[in-house]
């Protein structure tokens, strides 16, 4: 394939993707939901809220914003919170409305923290550190819902199938992790390993292989070592509470809007809550748009819930944790662009334990 046919392939590629998710949240919104519900009977279960109601789902809704900026300080020595919620929700808003919006919150993200004086070293680590915890979690909650449905109820084959396809990727994740962290030797063993499998996978696209790996791993293992030494309990703790708020958001929606916990326990709304989570692992469409309101409302129906009640209680959910973050993103992209007291020198940011002079 000639130099010019490949960005032409892979501009088409990328227009194919995009045509497929558009084509994925139309079926979702103008075809399965209106089965379901309405935008009028949505807005009727709003307004039978109760003042005290609509007062904590926007508590709970605000706090899930906040715990999204716990990661991000607990992975990054130096980073002020103030300047993790500009970070996050800007990245989250750009997430949320573009397709591809992942590659180009990455971008943002070195480009804010660059901004405010950290390398990209440090921040790199961050990302990956941050990544990790993020796909544990999202192994890991699927895991203990089907765990806990086990001690509830009778675990039928799928659910058992299920949940040690989970388990076995979530210890596949922590072994390789730890074998990467584990020694020099390890992680450069890795990393050629890795390399090669990636270049094989290049070549029926007629790219050339990858070099550097070895080198990369090697260096992501002695600056990520430092840091989940002292952190990784901090860590742990930052990325399980934003789940479980996140989750909290979803279980209060569907309280409020009539789902009572004997047509929809908390045990299956955590299950497919889990599971519709998972999903996102594969980024189909901006911020799971239409994949995770599909997710949600079938498993939701299955496990008993009244179809329409089920169906504006995740609405309304989406409303809070999907749609809220993008005008609050476009915000703090603004303050970012002209707020210039926070600036420093590239790789200028103050060190800590955590930062080894080579960072």
């Amino acid at each position: 394939m000639t130099g010019t046919a490949r960005p032409a392939h892979r501009r088409g590629r990328r227009a194919l993707g995009g045509l497929l998710s558009v084509a994925l949240v139309a079926g979702v919104f103008f075809w399965f939901l209106p089965q379901f519900t309405s935008l009028s009977a949505v807005c009727s279960s709003v307004r039978a809220m109760s003042w005290l109601e609509l007062t904590v789902l926007a508590v709970a809704a605000g706090w899930n914003l906040a715990t999204y900026q716990f990661v991000m300080v607990a992975t990054t020595p130096g980073l002020r919170l103030r300047q993790a919620f500009v970070s996050t929700e800007t990245t989250t808003a750009v997430s949320n409305t573009v397709i591809g919006g992942a590659a180009i919150s990455l971008g943002l993200t070195y480009a804010m923290n660059s901004s405010w004086g950290f390398s990209r070293s440090r921040t790199s680590v961050a990302l990956l550190v941050s990544g990790l915890w993020n796909n544990f979690a999202k192994l890991g909650l699927p895991v203990l819902a089907l765990a806990l449905l086990a001690l509830s109820a009778p675990p039928s084959a799928g659910r058992i199938t299920a949940g040690l396809l989970g388990l076995l990727a979530l210890v596949a994740s922590v072994v390789l992790l730890g074998a990467l962290l584990r020694s020099r030797e390890g992680a450069e063993r890795i990393g050629r390993v890795a390399g090669r499998v990636a270049s094989a996978l290049r070549r029926p696209l007629g790219r050339g292989p990858v070099t550097g790996w070895e080198r990369a791993t090697t260096k992501f293992r002695d600056r990520t070592a430092l840091l989940l030494r002292a952190r990784w309990h901090w860590i742990t703790l930052a990325t399980l509470v934003s789940h479980l708020s996140l989750f909290l958001v979803l279980l209060l929606c569907l309280r409020f809007v009539g789902v009572d916990g004997d047509q929809v326990s908390v045990v299956e709304a955590l299950a497919v809550f889990a599971f519709a989570r998972l999903l996102t692992a594969v980024p189909f469409t901006p911020g799971g748009l239409g994949v995770i309101e599909l997710a949600l409302i079938t498993g939701m129906a299955a496990a008993g819930g009244p179809r329409a009640n089920v169906a504006a209680a995740v609405l309304v959910f989406r409303a809070l944790t999907y749609v809220l973050p993008i005008p609050i993103g476009l915000g703090t992209y603004l303050f970012w662009r002209h707020n210039r007291s926070w600036r420093r020198e590239p790789n200028s940011a103050p060190r800590t334990a955590l930062v080894p002079e080579s960072v």
